[in-house]
């Protein structure tokens, strides 16, 4: 029975990732193929409409509001609390922490984790391989530009790129 169970589930992918290139002209990971993203993120508890591919890790207390889309390989921790708005764009390969271990390695272990709330408030565009650390506020209506590292909370309505990231001007 499993041997039917695994031959049926190889088949459906097969069919299900010709269909997908010919119509999309893409080629996913192999659970996005027999997972939900809207599925996944309404399991989650995240607002109507919003979306969250299945390879992404999620961690701890995370919340999202409506019509978010969560690109592919982003990490969400939430260990120590992460708020996304509604309607906002977090592109594919960000990672957003709430928690950093730099004090408990370099104490060899004496001191604890450090854990601090990071929220991105609505109708934000958070671009591909964007790291925003511990702590931080991204305002509404605000875009961090790709590969930015964001360690200072942006101001809403900001245009935010670098390493560090640093605003450049408005939004709109």
């Amino acid at each position: 029975m499993t041997t039917d169970i695994f031959k049926n589930l190889i088949e459906y992918f097969y069919k299900r990732r010709n269909t997908v290139r010919r119509e999309y002209h893409r080629v996913l990971p192999f659970g996005d193929y027999i997972s939900d993203r809207w599925e996944k993120a309404h399991y989650l508890g995240f607002g109507k409409g919003s979306s969250i591919y299945d390879n992404v890790l999620v961690l701890g207390d995370v919340k999202v509001g409506q019509n978010t889309w969560v690109g592919p390989n982003v990490v969400l921790d939430g260990s120590g609390k992460l708020t996304i708005g509604s309607n906002c764009s977090i592109s594919a390969g960000v990672q957003i922490y709430t928690h950093d271990s730099v004090q408990q390695t370099i104490s060899g272990g004496k001191e604890a984790y450090e854990y601090a709330p990071t929220t991105i408030e609505d109708n934000c565009y958070i671009g591909p391989n964007v790291v925003i650390q511990k702590g931080i506020t991204i305002g509404k209506g605000s875009i961090v530009g790709a590969n930015s590292f964001v360690n200072k909370s942006i101001p809403p309505n900001s245009k935010a790129f670098g390493t560090p990231a640093r605003v450049k001007g408005k939004a709109i």
